[in-house]
Order: C-alpha cells, then structure tokens, then sequence
C-alpha cells in the first residue's frame, strides 16, 4: 500500500453517509472493504448505485496521455469533474503537468492532496482566498499557481489583497480572453491591452499569457471556435513580441475542453518559437469518464476515429420498483442520483432479479425524473419485471459525481476492486 494522503483515504471508516454501500460494511475502512472484492450485485449493495468502470477508466487515461503527448501538449485536466484525488492522482501519474480547478476551494482540496502545478480558471476577487493563496505559496516554494485576470478592476482587488498578505512572490496570471454573449473573459483587445497595462503596474501580479473557454463561445462551431483561437494564439504572439512578457520563465497559451481539443492542438502547434518556451496547455475533463450523452456526441474522436475513442466509464444501477400500468415502469434513481442537466438517462442493461441473467435494454425510455424515481415509458413488447436491476447510462460526468461521496470501481466481471472518494 503507498503512503501520502491519497493513500489515507483507504483508512476512513464506513457508515451511514457513503450511500449504496452494504450495510454490513458499517465500521469496516474502505481498503478492508475493498480487500473483500465483493460482486456488485450480490455484495450486499443496495440499490441506486454509482459505479466506474476500471477498464474505461484504464483505457481513457491512456488514451489521452497518447494523444497529447503526440501533440506536444501539455495537459491539465479539470479536475472539478471529479472531485475525486484518486484520479487526479492517475491522471498526475498518466502525465498531466497539472490539475485545473474553478474555485479557491477546489484549489484547497488539490493542495490537502499534494498537487503541485494548479491552473485555476477564474479571477479570484475574494481577498480571504487571496489571502490563502499567498500563504500557500510563500510556504511551498514548489508550488505553482497560474490564475486568470479579466478585468482593470479584478486586478485592482487582487493586488490590494496580496499586498495587503505580505505576499512574498508574484501571482502568475493569464489574461482570460471571452467572447461577445459568453461567459466571463475580455471581450476587446482593447479591453486586453488594458488589463495588462493593470498587471504591469503591479508588483504583485506578473503576466505570463493568455487562456479561455472556446466551448462558451455563444453556438460554438468549428469556425467560431478555430477564429477564437486564431485570436487568443495572435494575442499571445503580439505581447511576447511587444515585451509583456520579458523575464518569465514560460509563457502559457491555455484553451481545450473536451470538445474542441483538435482544434486547440492545431491551433497551438502552429504558434511560432516565442521569447521563452510556451506550456501548451489543454484542460480538458470530462474524457476520464466519457459518458453516454453530452460527450460522446461532442467528442473530437467522432471527428477523427482513426485517432482512437473514449470509453463511458459511468453506470448506474437502479431497481424497477413499480409497474403499475401497461407501458410505465418506475425505477428507485432520480434527480438526488443522476445528472439531467442535459439529457436524461439511457437504460443500456437489464439484470433479471429471478437468475441474475443480464441482456440489453430494449424498448424503453426515461422519460422524466423525480428526486427519487425515474419514469419509463415501455414498449408493447419491453422486458421489465419489479425487482430487476437497470443499468443506466449518464450525460455529463460533472453534475453525477458531485451527488456520490464514495463510488464502487467495478471490474467487467462485476467485482468490486476499490472506492473512489469525492470532495464536494
């Protein structure tokens, strides 16, 4: 077993809050539970149950570690996805430069965690954060932590909070680049020229480049998105080139989530040599898990299957609780168990509560949610019996992971090799 604090997590005790779990687990740590290699559907869990697939996760790990890497990209996956330091720790391990978060206190969960290089995608304007992060970065001299500016008045809070710290070294930022309707970020070059007249005028703060969002980019397509990057790369090459940037050891171009990360690889690999080496650097998510809507219709690989695939890695499993007329069907998952911000759930499996056979779903479709149920409209024909276990597939891994504190990682044969613990 290794050491450090990832390692602990296999000591926390089990009780009432880690829901799906056996009961009979009460009282045991997660590693002894984990050492029993239980069968998911005869272990004793209790239904709905989040699982992880080990082989996708294997699979998608590696896959992008290749991917990147054959692009000369550095990767700093966005952790908020997860939550969860055990994969940010594989991901460390599968070559990440970093991990990304959205808020000072992701920031506190990585740093309890030990991760060391953090791009964080936000003007942090909260003096108490501020604050913190000075400390922490005056206590760890390893640690590095890039952070965005968007505005003359976001850096005048900034630079009032970190001098008012002590701070004891520079904060690096990035100038977030926007677009026009979207979310946060500058709109202008104008509006550009003016933060980073803002930067310079400060001690505090130190530019090292540019970052943004293409997928907030307002009916973001192929050619919105490559004319961003065409800006966001063009603004980069005109600082270095006017001085901004004089001194710093790396200039950062940031961009790439998980649907547009061919065209970030283009558009970065076509940057001219700058004044110092520039970190490439793709944030990409929600590929650790994939999933069975959002992504896997947005995914690049759609656009380029010759270049590999990604692998859902999320199921849950739900009982049929209810058939109390012909084409309905009910089963004991809702809102409180899945995401359905953006599609609702895919029946894929279904497991015969009388022999344990398993066969595909067919013939039915959740049709809406309630906290605690999910509704089925059923086919003439659908094979569905009270009691039978549904495996479901999920859209949009952010807002699944966030509602389950420990998570069963599942084998294909069904055994259950370890717990993946969250932090929201």
């Amino acid at each position: 077993m290794g050491t450090g604090p990832v390692a602990a997590l296999a000591q926390e005790r089990l009780d009432h809050r880690f829901k799906g779990l056996p009961p009979d687990a009460e009282g045991l740590t997660v590693g002894a539970l984990a050492a029993q290699r239980r069968s998911l559907f005869a272990g004793g869990f209790i239904t709905p149950v989040l699982t992880l697939s080990a082989e996708a996760l294997d699979h998608n790990l590696a896959v992008m570690e290749r991917w990147a890497g054959e692009r000369g990209l550095a990767f700093a996956p966005h952790g908020k996805t997860t939550l969860a330091p055990q994969l940010l720790e594989r991901q460390l391990e599968h070559g990440a430069w970093g991990i990304t978060a959205a808020m000072p206190s992701q920031v506190r969960v990585y740093r309890a965690f030990g991760v060391r290089r953090i791009f964080l995608a936000n003007e942090v304007v909260d003096a108490a954060a501020l604050r913190w992060l000075a400390a922490e970065l005056a206590a760890d001299p390893e640690f590095h932590l890039v952070t965005y500016v968007d505005s003359v008045r976001g850096v005048e809070l900034m630079d009032a909070a970190l001098r008012e710290a002590g701070a004891s070294r520079p904060l690096d930022v990035v100038i977030e680049l926007g677009a026009a309707g979207g979310r946060t970020g500058v709109r202008t070059e104008e509006g550009c020229e003016a933060v980073a007249d803002a930067v310079a005028a400060t001690s505090t703060l130190r530019l090292v480049g540019f970052a943004g969002y293409e997928a907030e980019i307002p009916g973001a397509d192929e050619e919105s998105v490559r004319a961003w990057l065409d800006r966001l790369t063009g603004l980069a090459v005109a600082y270095d080139k006017a001085g901004r940037f004089a001194g710093v050891p790396e200039i950062v171009v940031s961009a790439g989530g998980s649907a547009w990360f061919d065209a970030v690889a283009e558009a970065f690999t076509a940057l001219p040599p700058l004044s110092a080496p520039v970190l490439k650097l793709l944030r990409s998510g929600a590929y650790v898990t994939h999933d069975d809507g959002q992504y896997r219709r947005k995914t690049p690989f759609n656009r380029h299957p010759e270049e590999g695939e990604l692998r859902p890695a999320l199921r849950l499993w739900a009982q049929c609780v209810s058939r109390p007329e012909p084409g309905r069907a009910y089963l004991n998952a809702g809102k409180r168990d899945v995401s359905y911000d953006l599609d609702l759930p895919e029946p894929q499996l279904i497991r015969s509560a009388r022999d344990g056979s398993v066969q595909q779903a067919k013939g039915m479709t959740v049709t809406a949610l309630a906290d605690q149920h999910a509704f089925l409209t059923l086919d003439e024909d659908a094979e569905l019996e009270v009691g039978d276990w549904v495996g479901l597939g999920l859209s949009h891994p952010c807002t699944v992971f966030e509602k389950w504190p420990l998570i069963p990682l599942v084998a294909g044969d069904g055994t259950v090799t370890d717990y993946v613990r969250t932090f929201f």
